[in-house]
């Protein structure tokens, strides 16, 4: 979730810890920043009075500052910070409530205390003095560890490690190739984590500006910025769901070599666990790229072609290839680092939630898939809406699955057996909303034929329904902010407004998508009692209703009139055929220009004239 939806969500005394911690940078970095100090002045110096739009421009002003501040507030706390960081950090605990925080911490806690015993017992067991051996590179850096954090007590001070000394560790542990999590079991073997107290753990974490606690939902978030910063602290060059998607690529030799290279066990290891295994040991991708997945014997040039074919394969979007082997590595996780706005947007809503839907039905394991990779609460409900909150895509859903897996279920769909199997199962709903958009007012208007003969299958009961979907696609493809989070705050199970557009933090436009088989749309009265219920709910909610628009195929001259001449409440009218006009004109332009106060201006909307003017 982005740092300005979490804005939105909690209130002005959850985000009170952030917004004094920006303060503070803020100031500092005024003095010698000009352009900074004029953006501060802009919102006259307050930050405490600042937008949400406004303190995430300034949280990007002073992005490096904030980074540094966190870094060494973290070095200076205990490794149950650490420990709590990595868990929060990860895939899909972006946004999580307090208690299966607790949970997933008390898991962790058990997993490391069991692995830092079998670690001591190898470091114990082994009597060998050949710096190749695994034990005696685990038993240097538990060495190293141990006088890093004893060291301060011969000052008088408190033990710990500092983060002097954890950049020289971190620089170690890559020269005796060591994973993530061997350096943390062994560290717990040298300062124990804490097994309680998480609680506190996580009101520390709110203070020093990283976390937000929402008392009322009872939820800790981490916006999608920070944990992007978080990861680069913690030399986490890609996410783990972006790792997998490299290892799906990956023959077994090469998941074998990647094994070999960390002392794992390769025998009798099938590829579903080795895959596993390399996820949660927490190796770098770019050790994974340059390294660990090629043999010994292969040469730069075989393995720069090895990674031109990992290009395709990933179907990675690029000019240039580059000449080194850094280059494509660069290439390959960039690409895959900055992946996820691009991916939401190859999908519409509606087909996100068909596709989800499809895999329910061919693979129904990819729930619970979904539920254990992504580390959800049992009783979650997976939608898109929440997907979408924790910022996993419809390609991070697909790469769950293996490819064997995503093979059978592109042929139980009845797609073409060229090309990625996942790509193409992608297409195809997207193909399926295209069609839709191309063919709007047939739709509005319920004409099953016209579906039909342009190939966009609709059963009846569901085109009120496909309507509502395929609106929102064409709002988002108009880069208007379709907020899903704010529907549901102002939906009841009584009044359910199809869509909310947001404007800035506090202003919105409630529409509704109306379709009718024959003539024009005449029922004024229960739309506008609709609509008036849906106003009532968002301003009751601290929200300013700038306009109410409605779509439908056509109006009445009796609504029309009844629209204009209404003094409770300003309401737009557009016309299906007029916003797929709209739509065709913005996206003929290469710079197109369209604001949604174009969509304020009340009564019904002069659609060509907006079309000619973006």
């Amino acid at each position: 979730m982005k740092l300005n939806q979490v804005l939105s969500i909690v209130n002005q005394v959850e985000k009170s810890k952030f917004i004094t911690s920006l303060d503070k940078l803020c100031s500092n970095a005024a003095k010698s920043n000009k352009k900074l100090s004029t953006t501060i002045d802009n919102i006259d110096g307050q930050i405490k009075n600042a937008s949400g739009s406004e303190i995430t421009q300034l949280f990007f002003a002073v992005r490096d500052f904030y980074k540094d501040s966190i870094k060494e507030q973290i070095s200076m706390n205990s490794a149950q910070i650490n420990l709590l960081l990595n868990i929060l950090s990860r895939d899909g605990n972006c946004v999580a409530r307090i208690s299966w925080i607790e949970s997933l911490y008390t898991q962790e806690w058990k997993q490391i205390s069991i692995f830092s015993n079998e670690l001591k017992e190898l470091i114990n067991s082994s009597s060998t003095c050949s710096f190749n051996d695994r034990s005696k590179r685990l038993s240097i850096y538990h060495a190293c560890m141990h006088e890093a954090y004893f060291n301060d007590q011969k000052n008088n001070r408190d033990a710990r490690v500092s983060d002097d000394e954890r950049s020289i560790l971190n620089v170690l542990s890559s020269q005796l190739n060591l994973t993530t999590d061997e350096c943390t079991a062994l560290e717990h073997l040298v300062d124990v984590i804490p097994k309680t107290d998480v609680l506190e753990a996580l009101n520390s974490l709110r203070d020093m500006g990283i976390v937000f606690i929402s008392k009322k939902r009872q939820e800790v978030f981490v916006p999608d910025e920070i944990v992007e910063l978080l990861n680069d602290i913690h030399g986490k060059d890609l996410a783990d769901k972006y790792v997998l998607r490299l290892l799906r690529t990956f023959s077994d030799g090469e998941l074998s070599n990647v094994l070999k290279a960390h002392g794992r066990k390769i025998r009798g290891v099938n590829r579903a666990a080795k895959i596993n295994t390399v996820i949660h040991s927490g190796i770098n991708a770019k050790s994974l790229l340059s390294v660990d997945m090629f043999s010994p014997e292969d040469n730069q040039n075989q393995r720069k072609e090895r990674l031109k074919q990992l290009i395709i394969d990933l179907d990675i979007d690029t000019g240039k290839l580059g000449t080194t082997l850094d280059e494509r590595i660069q290439l390959i996780t960039h690409s895959l680092s900055t992946a996820s706005e691009k991916e939401f947007n190859v999908l519409s809503a509606s087909g996100f939630t068909e596709l989800l839907k499809a895999l329910e039905k061919h693979f129904p394991l990819i729930v619970n898939a979904i539920k254990v990779e992504f580390e959800l609460e049992d009783n979650d409900v997976v939608d898109t809406e929440k997907l979408r909150a924790l910022s996993i895509t419809p390609h991070d859903i697909l790469y769950l699955m293996s490819n064997d897996e995503v093979k059978k279920v592109r042929d139980l769909m009845g797609l073409s057996k060229r090309g990625n199997p996942r790509f193409a199962i992608l297409e195809s709903f997207a193909n399926a909303t295209d069609k839709l958009i191309e063919n709007f007012d047939a739709l509005a208007r319920r004409d099953l034929n016209s579906l039909r003969e342009a190939g966009a299958e609709v059963a009846e009961a569901d085109i009120g329904v496909k309507f509502e979907e395929v609106t929102k696609a064409i709002f988002e493809t108009l880069e208007l902010n379709v907020d899903e989070e704010i529907r549901k705050e102002i939906n009841t199970a009584k009044d359910k407004a199809d869509i909310v557009i947001a404007l800035n933090d506090n202003d919105i436009i409630i529409g509704e998508a109306k379709t009718c088989k024959s003539g024009d749309f005449a029922k004024y009265s229960t739309t506008s009692r609709q609509v008036k219920a849906y106003v009532n709910r968002a301003e009751n909610n601290g929200k300013r209703v700038a306009q109410v628009l409605i779509i439908a195929p056509s109006f009445s001259d009796d609504f029309i009139e009844s629209a204009e001449m209404d003094t409770e409440v300003n309401i737009s009218l557009l016309e299906a055929k007029g916003l797929k006009l709209i739509l065709d004109a913005y996206k003929s332009k290469r710079n197109p220009n369209f604001s949604p106060k174009l969509l304020t201006k009340g009564g019904l909307l002069k659609a060509e004239l907006i079309a000619k003017n973006i």
